[in-house]
Order: structure tokens, then C-alpha cells, then sequence
């Protein structure tokens, strides 16, 4: 039998808010079974839901996330997904290590900065 979630099991064991839960199916990122009000969520749901966050660890947009989910394909062995994916954490480690450089030179000018308050303050005193 497969396995189902409601909403607050899933916000709970994914330790999310189920308004992110619910957000992620407006954007039609999940489509759990109605039973009358209740949403249930199968294990395809909860899947896309950790797929998501890991996305969002590791700095991808949502629609870097979806794009990655809707090109799930276990029947041509994921490739096209996977190709996809290497590229964009080509793109996201490019991105960070610019991020590092722009981090680095800030601090460059800040211990310059430092240095020569320091320098006018002893002046002051003199």
C-alpha cells in the first residue's frame, strides 16, 4: 500500500509551515489527492517537497526547482534531469565564488578603512 500524508504530517516531519506546503501547490509544484477539505499527500508529494528544499539549500530559485521536478523522466534514466542539474550547480558555484571574491574585497576595503580611522584617531590625540 503506498504511502499517504496529510498537511501537518508532512509540515511535521519535513519541519516546514503548511502555508509553504500549500504555497508549493498553488504554484502546481504538488497535487495531493482531494477527500472532501482534506489534501492528501502521496509519496511522489513528499519526494518533490524534499527535491524542493534541497533546491532552496543550495540556493536555487523556485523556478530552478520546478523546472528540475517536471523534467523527472524514470523512464529515460533521468538524464535530461540530471544534465540539467550539473549545469545549474555549475552555475550556482560560479555564482558563490564570485560571491567570495565580492566578500573578500569588502574586506580588503574595511580593514583599509579600519587602518586609517585608526591612524587619524592617534592624530587626534598627538
Amino acid at each position: 500500500m503506498a504511502a499517504n500524508y496529510s498537511i501537518s504530517d508532512l509540515a511535521r516531519e519535513l519541519d516546514i509551515t503548511t502555508r509553504a506546503i500549500r504555497f508549493y501547490e498553488e504554484q502546481g509544484m504538488l497535487a495531493p489527492e482531494r477527500r472532501g477539505q482534506e489534501r492528501v499527500y502521496s509519496a511522489k508529494d513528499k519526494v518533490t517537497l524534499k527535491l524542493i528544499l534541497r533546491g532552496k539549500r543550495i540556493g536555487f530559485s523556485l523556478a530552478e526547482c520546478k523546472e528540475l521536478i517536471e523534467l523527472y523522466d524514470p523512464s529515460g534514466g533521468n538524464r535530461k534531469q540530471l544534465e540539467t542539474f550539473m549545469a545549474k550547480i555549475s552555475e550556482r558555484r560560479t555564482q558563490l565564488e564570485q560571491q567570495l571574491l565580492d566578500i573578500q574585497q569588502m574586506q580588503l576595503e574595511l580593514d583599509t578603512a579600519e587602518e586609517r580611522c585608526l591612524a587619524a584617531l592617534e592624530q587626534t590625540q598627538a
